[in-house]
């Protein structure tokens, strides 16, 4: 039942009582007391026993049991009213001054993204908008939730996101696209009203049952997201890189620059050195603009940062370069591994993972807790007689698609004691999961939320996103006073914590150089750091 209508039911009980009570007072005195009262001072009797003021000199006149049960009765009652009225008015007026009050609308917005629903991949995405300083607007039913959300910092509207009345209050008609994040049914139900309201606006829903996606597609969205597809192709990206001499889920930056994630391999040369020790531009030609570091990223690394078996690498140069690189990463031992690729867990991610490996030219092995077919090994991925029959010793790599994080870690810990030169790709349900994948001995750990957060935003705005979820940009700008000095003397690095990663001149991308190349005044330079060192770097050059 309502509040309002509990609160109807409150007064229409409350002024029945008290016409009651004034009729039946006033003839219980006439009849028990020989006393004529007039209907107002039987009501003022009344209301003086609700109210407990008191009742003057009409108390003494009460010489019968009756009046004097009639009196008790209307002071029970009375209470009884009193704390009714708390939670039914005082608790609700007190709660609203004191609670945030979450807009039902917004104004003047524009070219803004409307997200309907608040999930993991969704708050990935609202993440890649802020660093991309794009407007967003959230749409959530529920009220508490909402509340909590607009003290945390989000633009978040409450209502209904199926409602056309609702989509319209959130701006859809002047939105750059629409994010579809409830449940499958409501998705759907959400691509019709925007096809209603603003069939011009981009439609992008997620599914997470695949055979619905056609449904949604009749409904209007323009693309449709199965999140478990998504990582499972991420997952077999870099599963193939292991065996491959192409450099994967590279990131274009103009028509020769790209910047990539690469895992530094347990073997590797560059095992146990630090960022600066190991040469890496020297070696490669590719610049070390990020590191993960057991989970943890940290752009522009120091270098006396120390490189581990579980160090990732965020590198920016030409594909020749990087393609160095990659091989320098390697372990010798893992570049002589060319075994099938073994699968753990064969769901919807395990099954996308085969497909694409499959497709690359890869063998691959297959074990899961249940026969079916596509299934080759059927046995427990954390058990160590399983993992040898499924000769985990020559495989290239391991991939655990395993539906729970738990089972994930147990698996990479068992994985990593039987086979210490095997890479291990993991695949993270919870992205909180994701540093304790790391120490139990995964060399590249994807997130669901992440990878799905990274393709909406890439979709949506039609290039690829170089945030990495922790603000890295790459900019292009005006050689401003670095004009005529050369890269040594200049010391960007020292003094804006920004690496200089390409050089712009006269159309021509220079990703070759070294300490004494001198910039000139028609230069533009590429540059890549957090928004805040991006910001030093204009400040104190431009």
């Amino acid at each position: 039942m309502s509040r309002r209508r509990r609160a109807y039911y409150y007064l229409a009980a409350f002024a029945a009582v008290t016409i009651l009570y004034t009729m039946a007072y006033a003839v219980g005195m006439a009849i028990f007391e020989d006393a004529s009262r007039t209907v107002t001072e039987s009501l003022l009797v009344v209301v003086q026993s609700f109210t407990t003021t008191g009742y003057g000199e009409d108390a003494a006149a009460w010489t019968t049991p009756q009046m004097r049960l009639l009196a008790i009765g209307m002071q029970a009652t009375g209470v009884f009213f009193v704390f009714m009225a708390l939670p039914l008015f005082v608790a609700p007026w007190i709660e609203d001054r004191l609670t945030t009050t979450v807009p039902s609308s917004i104004e003047d917005a524009d070219d803004h993204v409307v997200i309907c629903g608040y999930t993991p991949r969704t708050e990935m995405l609202i993440d890649e908008l802020r660093m991309l300083e794009e407007s967003y607007v959230v749409i959530e039913p529920d009220r508490d939730a909402a509340t909590d959300y607009y003290e945390d910092g989000v633009a978040v509207v409450h209502g209904d996101p199926e409602s056309t009345e609702m989509l319209s209050d959130a701006g859809i008609e002047n939105a750059r696209a629409l994010v579809a994040d409830v449940d499958d049914e409501g998705n759907a139900s959400i691509a019709l009203a925007v096809e209603q309201l603003a069939p011009e606006v981009d439609v992008f829903t997620f599914v997470e049952d695949a055979t619905l996606a056609d449904y949604h597609r009749y409904a209007g969205a323009d693309q449709v997201f199965t999140p478990r597809h998504l990582i499972g192709e991420s997952l077999a990206q870099k599963a193939t890189t292991t065996v491959t001499e192409d450099v994967s889920d590279a990131v274009e930056i103009g028509d020769e620059l790209e910047i990539v994630e690469i895992p530094i391999e347990a073997g590797s040369d560059l095992v146990g050195t630090t960022i600066g020790e190991s040469n890496i531009r020297e070696r490669t030609g590719a610049n070390v603009i990020g590191a993960w570091f057991r989970g943890t990223f940290v752009s522009s690394p120091s270098p006396d940062d120390r490189i581990d078996a579980r160090t990732v690498l965020l590198v920016a140069g030409r594909e020749s370069q990087l393609q160095r690189f990659q091989e320098l990463a390697r372990a010798e031992a893992r570049r002589q591994r060319r075994g099938p690729v073994l699968v753990c867990g064969y769901g919807e991610v395990g099954s996308t993972v085969k497909q694409r490996v499959v497709q690359a030219g890869l063998s691959v092995t297959v074990v899961d807790l249940v026969e079916k077919p596509g299934v080759d090994i059927v046995g427990d991925a954390t058990d160590p007689e399983t993992l040898q029959q499924a000769n985990i010793d020559e495989a290239s790599s391991v991939v655990l698609a395993l539906p729970d994080d738990t089972t994930a870690v147990f698996a990479s810990l068992v994985v990593r004691h039987l086979q210490p030169d095997v890479e291990v790709i993991v695949r993270a349900n919870e992205t909180g999961n994701v540093q304790k994948l790391y120490r139990a001995g995964a060399d590249y750990v994807l997130a669901l939320a992440t990878v799905s957060g990274r393709m909406l935003a890439s979709t949506i705005f039609g290039e690829d996103v170089i945030t990495f979820d922790q603000g890295v940009e790459v900019v292009r700008l005006p050689v401003g006073t670095l004009a005529g000095q050369s890269l040594a003397a200049a010391d960007v690095r020292a003094k804006t914590g920004c690496t200089v990663i390409a050089i712009q001149r006269n159309g021509e991308l220079i990703a070759d150089f070294d300490p004494t190349f001198t910039f000139r005044d028609e230069d533009e330079v590429i540059v890549t750091g957090p928004d805040e060192r991006v910001n030093a770097f204009s400040a104190v050059f431009q």
